[in-house]
């Protein structure tokens, strides 16, 4: 491999680049990345840099335009104290690093291990940390930089929590300390960071939301305070236009920096989110990442999440077009060496390791159709199936066949909804209808024979629910399209049920509603709150998968979900699983799971499909350091269509 050597002058202001030179001037990236972010000047046998105010950076920035190039590298100049000082400070780090994988591998110093559990003895007395939790708190504290890839319900938040109890009672002085928390996540996070604190501490921290209708001008007005907040909380979409008062808020305190659903800034194609957070990263005194879908696409998902927590340093040792390369190639030799070189930077507890009580699986709970939605279903079905066979293309990438597939689920459930245009259910099934043709019109034609059914589900539902509620049980009830989600809440309490709902219009407290204001109780926070007091007013809640899977814990309160309608996504159907099924059930907890599915209908499909789907999703949650779906589901909205013509065929004996 070709080699160059660096060095630089006496008075180190400028850096010499020999050897073989023109592998980086002749390599389009390399030039690109130093036109970029360094000056420098071009001459016959050298490259010439302006060190600047930072001699480390400049380096770091030849070595990765020479990995580019595919150069080895020569670091000279042994007598300069500039070098010395770089070399110091890589073998230092390579030192941190060894011992942050030994802590992740349970190799701990014993000595320093007791220190920082008789810290949190001391400082977080309300919360004790299981085993798997203290290690990976003990590894955030010492690393104050890592990525926590652990499952839904392994308990991120105490584990943060814990590991900021210690760094924030370190002595002054200690260039560890931290005194503040800054949370850049969805605004529906806000509530639970704010009440796991008051379960971890036993007191209600000074927070300030930077969110609904607090002035762009209030906000930044905030962020130059001098006596801020403990926990400042703001939407990654909020940061964009605070990027320039944030920078100054991280460089005026000592701030533990939390990216909660990180994943969101995976975009490494220049999105604006993704580089208003990558800008503050230099200035945070602590960076922690948490995600537990870290790679939902490919390997290039992990750059971002790990430049943030060390933005000075080449942890991924591969640009962005190599690991997108890894992520299309199953077996890809590369992927071991990939994740030997991040195993020091993050942590990851799966759902095995929470010796959480099984959950019980209902056998489906198989719902006849009414006479007048039988004869809809069946009618739009026969059309539609036929459509589909016929279609030259079975991709998923098919909008018309993804409108399809949508109105068989809703009419499965409840024909009321085939009256509403596609574009009203888009932002749910992230799907553009805007070039499909909408069959609505008929639908509504069709809905004059059926304006006086009940939907069976809907009786089913009650059913179930009255003898959860008799047996002294709350219960959880997952609907997909609003308009159900409305309907079936008129229909329950028109049956003497109370009920709330949760979905993306339900409101979220902050600055514009506080706990004094009269609509707070229509707020997430205040109905998740009043859910889990044994003397709530309702005993049922129905929600939105789509809107509120992540970031509400209901284990505490709730012990049954009632799944009203499914689609055939996945990761929204695991996610609203682990509202009920979490870590921290006690011993002899039974959670239950009723699926409620159309007799002879899609029904059918999509819960085969999600069985099959959430074996092969825990195999891979469970056997794999980083679990990257797009490798293993690929085609699946492909197969999902295949599956549904196979099933109808096997009914109809058609096709």
């Amino acid at each position: 491999m070709a080699v160059i050597q660096v060095d630089t002058n006496e008075s180190e202001d400028l850096v010499y680049v020999t050897g073989n030179i023109e592998k980086i001037t002749s390599n389009r990236r390399a030039m690109r990345l130093l036109k970029d972010n360094a000056v420098f000047t071009i001459k016959d046998d050298c490259l010439e840099f302006d060190v600047g105010d930072d001699l480390t950076k400049c380096i770091n920035r030849i070595k990765t335009a020479a990995k580019y190039a595919q150069c080895d590298v020569e670091i000279k100049g042994n007598a300069n104290s500039g070098i010395q000082a770089y070399y110091e400070e890589e073998q230092n780090f390579a030192n941190f690093s060894k011992k942050a994988l030994d802590i992740r591998n349970n190799d701990c110093d014993i000595e320093e291990f007791k220190k920082f559990k008789d810290s949190l003895i001391d400082n977080m007395q309300n919360r004790t940390l299981y085993e798997l939790q203290m290690l990976a708190a003990y590894h955030l504290a010492f690393s104050q930089n890592a990525c926590n890839f652990s499952v839904p319900g392994a308990g991120k938040t105490s584990v943060v929590y814990g590991a900021y109890a210690y760094l924030h009672n370190l002595p002054e002085g200690d260039t560890k300390k931290v005194d503040r928390i800054l949370i850049i996540s969805p605004l529906n996070a806000f509530a639970p960071w704010e009440l796991e604190y008051e379960e971890c501490f036993g007191r209600k921290p000074t927070s300030k939301r930077l969110s609904g209708k607090l002035d762009v001008e209030e906000k930044k007005q905030y962020l130059y305070e001098m006596n801020p907040a403990e926990i400042t909380l703001v939407s990654y979409a909020s940061v964009i236009s605070l990027v320039d008062e944030l920078t100054y808020f991280l460089k005026k305190h000592r701030v533990m920096v939390i990216l909660d659903e990180a994943h969101k800034i995976k975009n490494t194609k220049g999105g604006v989110i993704s580089q208003s957070i990558m800008a503050l990263a230099e200035n945070c005194k602590s960076r922690v990442v948490l995600t537990g879908t870290p790679a939902p696409n490919g390997y290039e998902d992990l750059f971002n999440l790990f430049k943030f927590i060390w933005p000075t340093k080449n942890i991924i040792k591969y640009h962005i077009g190599q690991l997108r390369d890894m992520s299309k190639t199953v077996d890809d030799p590369r992927v071991d060496s990939l994740l030997d070189t991040i195993s020091p930077y993050f942590i990851r507890i799966k759902k095995g390791d929470l010796g959480i009580p099984p959950a019980i699986n209902h056998p489906p709970v198989q719902v006849e159709m009414k006479p007048s939605q039988r004869k809809i279903y069946d009618f739009i079905e026969k059309q539609y199936i036929s459509d589909i066979a016929k279609s030259k293309d079975l991709q998923v990438k098919s909008e018309l066949i993804k409108a399809r597939m949508i109105r068989l689920m809703q009419a499965a459930t409840n024909p009321a909804l085939l009256a509403q245009p596609l574009k009203d259910f888009a932002k749910i099934e992230d799907v553009d209808f805007d070039g499909v043709q909408d069959d609505s019109e008929m639908f509504k034609e069709i809905l004059k024979y059926s304006t006086n059914e009940i939907p069976a589900k809907y009786e089913k539902a009650k059913e179930i629910i009255e003898k959860i509620i008799s047996d002294g049980g709350k219960v959880i009830v997952w609907a997909c399209y609003i308009k159900n989600i409305e309907l079936l809440k008129e229909y329950l309490e028109g049956n003497g049920i109370p009920v709330r709902t949760l979905y993306g219009a339900t409101p979220i407290a902050g600055d514009d509603i506080s706990e004094e204001d009269e609509e707070y109780s229509l707020t997430r926070e205040a109905i998740v709150k009043e859910f889990h007091n044994p003397d709530s007013s309702f005993k049922v809640i129905i929600a939105n998968p789509f809107a509120v899977s992540e970031s509400i814990s209901l284990h505490k309160a709730c012990h049954n979900a009632i799944y009203l309608e499914r689609s055939f996504n996945a990761a929204h159907f695991l996610q609203s699983k682990d509202r009920i099924h979490r870590y921290g059930l006690k011993e002899g907890t039974e959670t239950n799971y009723y699926y409620l599915v159309s007799n002879d209908s899609v029904d059918g499909t999509v819960h085969q499909r999600l069985i099959d789907k959430e074996r092969r999703l825990m195999e891979i949650i469970e056997s794999m350091p980083i679990p990257l779906f797009d490798n293993f589901f690929g085609a699946d909205g492909d197969e999902d269509i295949k599956a549904v013509l196979r099933d109808y065929a096997k009914r109809t004996k058609t096709l």
